[in-house]
């Protein structure tokens, strides 16, 4: 379980981050939506997880942000009043990909008068 201090930080960094990446000019991260879903920072914040998802197509984004990865940094450290900035890792985060699945699986699932709700 993290720390009150870590949790604001990983809460302000993944805020800084949404932000930055609206101002990345890389042509596969803007025309992609690209948001951020989480950020988990080490203790000694030499790195940062950073958690994103994709809406619509993302062919490329990945590139994008590793090649973007140098611009992020220096724009995090500019807002981020911390003693280091932490080196980005960015892993896609599929999980509302998944919930929309699994919403879709379960509106398709039907019952028969025989299931009822007499459950033995």
């Amino acid at each position: 379980m993290g720390s009150f201090r870590q949790d604001k930080i990983n809460e302000e960094t993944a805020r800084e981050l949404t932000e930055i990446l609206r101002t990345v000019k890389d042509p596969r991260i803007g025309s992609a939506f690209v948001s951020v879903t989480g950020c988990e920072v080490t203790r000694d914040l030499s790195y940062a997880k950073v958690y994103y998802s994709v809406l619509g197509e993302d062919a490329g984004v990945a590139e994008g942000l590793k090649s973007a990865s140098g611009y992020i940094r220096r724009e995090l450290a500019a807002r981020l009043n911390l003693r280091l900035t932490p080196k980005l890792i960015f892993v896609p985060d599929h999980s509302a990909e998944k919930a929309l699945h699994i919403s879709e699986m379960l509106k398709n699932i039907t019952y028969s008068e025989e299931d009822g709700n007499d459950r033995t």
